[in-house]
């Protein structure tokens, strides 16, 4: 791989601001996959949620399930840590685009009827971690600063 593609994934803006975002929202995502992947916090883990998603039409349900559930649980550990962040935004993005679309939009906007206003705001996180990279104090800037450059 080209020093300059490895730059661009692992480099960022050199600030507190990412830092401040990426830590409520690696917490919730790795919740979040915790519940489809294990059953924790009161989730269904993979048969419950794959059930789920083959009533949404989304088949097969439990490799659905395992997908959302590995993106949430290991995407939000690289966001944490800033790892990867870029990549890792994405792929959480994309899970944010499904969510919206296959369970949510139908409810309208608002949490408290199931709507999507959640899963939008996740997916504006995600985003904006993709723009700006995992900034200050992340394992992303210690290797674009030590093994990239």
């Amino acid at each position: 791989m080209s020093k300059s593609f490895l730059t661009n994934i692992f480099s960022s803006t050199n600030s507190f601001a990412a830092l401040a975002l990426r830590i409520p929202v690696g917490i919730i995502f790795i919740a979040h996959g915790a519940q489809k992947l294990f059953g924790a916090f009161g989730g269904y883990g993979l048969e419950g949620t794959g059930q789920f998603m083959a009533s949404l039409g989304l088949e097969p349900g439990y490799l659905m399930a395992v997908l959302a559930g590995a993106t949430e649980f290991f995407g939000g550990l690289l966001i944490l840590f800033g790892l990867l962040t870029r990549p890792a935004a994405i792929v959480t993005a994309i899970t944010m685009v499904v969510a919206i679309l296959t369970v949510h939009i139908g409810n309208g906007l608002f949490m408290s009827n199931g709507g999507y206003e959640f899963g939008l705001a996740l997916l504006a996180a995600s985003v904006s971690l993709v723009i700006s990279g995992a900034g200050k104090l992340s394992l992303d800037n210690v290797i674009v600063k030590y093994l990239v450059k």
